[in-house]
């Protein structure tokens, strides 16, 4: 007979105290922490040319550009997680009572691996949805050339595009942002 052991749920103010303390990054979702998977040169390069692109656009607008080291607090679902990439209007919203945590991305991009791309495209796009000032999620594929687009158009709807030609230019709507999508992948290896 296997004997199933009880999982531990964490208060929000536990999973902070252990967070802080860890050299790992974990997510928090209602009570749960669950580690993060570490990155490849890929995922890593990916995500570094999106930051570069983005943050020279935003140059002089009222935006700050965050990557994955930045904690955002989704409070209707009692969630901590780090995207990749995140824009917040200025000025930032923090978690009640934090200093570390923000709560008003309107941009947030997921560079896709094997082990959360189910999740990046359903339960956490879910989740982010609940973010009143969340406007644009783009989802970028690390093992070919393919990206996700999602735009806010109304509440409750979104308009999805995907690309899979490096000569397309994506427009993020959030901050009239062109990124041509051949410079996402520039010094990717995919063999």
């Amino acid at each position: 007979m296997v004997t199933q052991l009880a999982k531990k749920t964490y208060t929000v103010d536990e999973y902070l105290e252990l967070e802080i303390a860890s050299d790992i990054r974990n997510e928090y979702r209602n009570g749960e922490i669950i580690p993060m998977t570490g990155g490849t040169p890929n995922h890593t390069e990916i995500a570094v040319n999106l930051l570069s692109i983005i943050k020279i656009a935003l140059r002089g607008k009222p935006f700050r550009l965050f990557s994955a080291d930045q904690r955002l607090w989704i409070p209707d679902l009692k969630m901590h997680t780090y995207p990749d990439v995140m824009v917040a209007p200025k000025p930032l919203e923090m978690q009640d009572g934090r200093k570390d945590t923000i709560t008003n991305p309107c941009f947030i991009a997921e560079v896709l691996s094997k082990s959360t791309q189910n999740y990046d495209r359903s339960e956490k796009f879910a989740s982010y949805r609940t973010i009143n000032t969340f406007q644009e999620y783009l989802l970028i594929d690390q093992y070919r050339v393919h990206v996700e687009h999602h735009v806010k158009t109304a509440v409750n709807q979104w308009l999805f595009s995907e690309y899979d030609d490096p000569t397309v230019t994506i427009s993020l709507k959030f901050a009239d942002v062109q990124i041509q999508i051949a410079d996402l992948y520039d010094n990717i290896d995919f063999t």
